[in-house]
C-alpha cells in the first residue's frame, strides 16, 4: 500500500516524499481514507504511530478541494491540543505537508502575547491549531468567528481532561457550528474519552490498530526500586554507570523538576527542565537545545508526556510514577518511535506501589524490577502483578501476649503485632470531570 492508493492528491504526496515518508502506518491506512469520506472518527493507536499525518493529510486534501475561501477572522478547520508544545509540534507538522498547498495555517496558546495573535488571525487562517483556553480568549474578543468550521479535531482528549479542560472545551463545543466532522486521536482511550466520543461525535467509525491502553513494544521496560530520599542519588549512579547521553526524565511534580536540575547542575551535569511555570520562550529554548544534544538531561513534568517528538531518543526514566496511569503510556512513548527501540526506567519507591500497581493492571504486563547494589531499598516495595493487586508477603506468626502489654504496639486502639505489615493504602482513581453537551438532533443538508 502507498498513500497514492489512499486517495491523496499530487501536492501532498511530493510533500510526503520530500519528507521521507514512503508507506502509510496502519493508523493512517485506515484514517485517512475515512476521513477523505466525511466520516466523524475515533482512533486509538500507541504513540509514534504517525497519528498526526493521520488527520493532518485527508483535512488539508479537504480544505484544497472543497469550500469557500476563508473569510477575516474565520477558521475552517480547527486541532485542539492540551499543551503549548503540542501545539507547536502539530502545526509544525501541518505546516510541512501544507507546502504545496494554497493554504493558511497558524497555531494558538497561552503564555505569549495574544496582540500578534489576534493580528495573524484578521486575514483568516484554514486550519488552526489551539489550545482550549486561548482559543476562547481569541473568540470572546471577538477575534475569532466559528460560522465557517468545517472539522473539529480533538488530538490527545483525554490529557484535556486530566489537565481540566473540560469547561472550555464543553464552551467551545457551544460556539461551534452543530454540522461539522469530528475526530478524535489518541494513544488511550478511558471510559471518560468513551462518553465524551457519544456525546459529540455522530456515527463514529471506531479505529484500534493495537490493543488499547497497551506499550509499544519497541520500549524495554523495567523498573528499580530504591528508598525516596535516595532517588537522585541512584539517578547519578545510573546516568553514570550506563553512561547515558541523552534521556528525558519525568518527575510528578514543577518544584520535584526544579530541585532535580538543581542538583544535577551542582555536579557539573548539562541539565535542564520544563514545567507550566515556566515562560513558553524558554520550554521552547530548553527543548530546542535537548533536540540538538546541547542539553544531556531534560527533566520535565507531564507537559511533555504527550506528542513531543525527539527523533531517536534512546531513554526515558520516570523519576516519579505519574499518578495517571495512562500517562505512563505516554511518557514512554518519547522513545521507540518511528520502528525504533528505546527503553523506559522507573525509579519506584514504597510509597508508589499502588501507582505502579495501576500501571501494570493498565498494560497488562508485569514490569521486571531489578535491585541496583548498594541502592537496596529499607522500605520494600511490596510485590504486584498485572491483575492490579499488591502482593502481601505471609504475616509472620503472632508472639503471645506478654502479661501487662508490653509486647505490641497500638494502632487506632487495636493491638496488634510489631512485625505485622501494616495494611496497604487503597488505590484512589483520581476523578476526572467529563463536559455535558447539548445532544440534540443535528441540523442537515436539505
Amino acid at each position: 500500500m502507498t498513500f497514492a492508493t489512499l486517495g491523496l492528491i499530487e501536492p501532498l504526496l511530493r510533500s510526503l516524499e520530500t519528507l521521507g515518508y514512503q508507506t502509510p502506518t496502519p493508523v493512517q491506512a485506515q484514517a485517512i481514507p475515512a476521513v477523505l469520506a466525511g466520516r466523524d472518527l475515533m482512533a486509538a493507536a500507541q504513540t509514534g504511530t504517525g497519528k498526526t499525518a493521520g488527520f493532518a493529510l485527508p483535512l488539508l486534501q479537504l480544505l484544497a478541494m472543497e469550500g469557500p475561501k476563508v473569510a477575516a477572522n474565520s477558521v475552517r478547520a480547527l486541532i485542539l491540543v492540551p499543551t503549548r508544545e503540542l501545539a507547536e509540534q502539530v502545526h509544525e507538522a501541518v505546516r510541512q505537508y501544507a507546502e504545496n498547498l494554497p493554504l493558511r495555517t497558524y497555531a494558538v496558546y497561552g503564555g505569549v502575547s495574544i496582540n500578534p495573535q489576534m493580528m495573524k488571525l484578521r486575514s483568516g487562517v484554514d486550519l488552526l491549531v489551539a489550545t482550549p483556553g486561548r482559543l476562547l480568549d481569541l473568540f470572546r474578543q471577538n477575534a475569532l468567528k466559528f460560522n465557517q468550521l468545517q472539522t473539529l479535531v480533538l488530538d490527545e482528549a483525554d490529557r484535556m481532561l486530566d489537565l481540566g479542560f473540560s469547561e472550555e472545551l464543553a464552551n467551545i463545543y457551544k460556539a461551534l457550528p452543530k454540522k461539522r466532522q469530528t475526530l478524535l486521536f489518541s494513544a488511550t482511550f478511558s471510559d471518560d474519552i468513551r462518553l465524551l466520543a457519544g456525546q459529540m461525535l455522530n456515527d463514529p467509525l471506531s479505529i484500534e490498530v493495537s490493543p488499547r491502553n497497551v506499550a509499544a513494544n519497541t520500549v524495554k521496560q523495567w523498573i528499580v526500586t530504591v528508598d525516596k530520599k535516595r532517588k537522585p542519588e541512584l539517578f547519578v549512579h545510573l546516568m553514570r554507570k550506563g553512561k547515558w547521553k541523552q534521556v528525558l526524565v519525568f518527575a510528578k511534580t514543577r518544584n520535584g523538576v526544579d530541585a532535580l536540575v538543581e542538583k544535577l547542575q551542582g555536579l557539573g551535569i548539562n541539565a535542564d527542565g520544563i514545567h507550566g511555570d515556566k515562560p513558553q520562550a524558554t520550554r521552547q529554548r530548553a527543548l530546542d537545545r535537548f533536540k540538538l544534544s546541547e542539553v544531556q538531561i531534560l527533566v520535565a513534568t507531564d507537559v511533555a508526556a504527550r506528542g513531543l517528538d525527539i527523533e531517536d531518543l534512546p531513554l526515558v526514566v520516570n523519576f516519579d510514577l505519574p499518578i495517571v496511569a495512562e500517562d505512563y503510556i505516554h511518557r514512554i512513548g518519547r522513545t521507540g518511535r518511528a520502528g525504533s527501540t528505546g527503553e523506559a526506567i522507573s525509579l519506584v519507591c514504597a510509597d508508589e506501589v499502588n501507582l505502579l500497581s495501576a500501571i501494570e493492571m493498565l498494560t497488562r504486563q508485569t514490569l521486571k524490577r531489578q535491585n541496583e547494589p548498594d541502592f537496596e531499598p529499607e522500605h520494600r516495595v511490596p510485590d504486584t502483578d498485572a491483575s492490579g493487586q499488591v502482593i502481601k508477603k505471609p504475616k509472620k506468626p503472632k508472639k503471645p501476649k506478654a502479661s501487662g502489654g508490653g509486647g505490641g504496639k497500638r494502632n487506632l486502639g487495636k493491638w496488634v503485632d510489631s512485625g505485622e505489615a501494616a495494611p496497604a493504602e487503597p488505590s484512589i482513581k483520581p476523578v476526572r470531570k467529563v463536559p455535558v453537551f447539548n445532544t440534540g438532533p443535528r441540523k442537515r443538508k436539505p
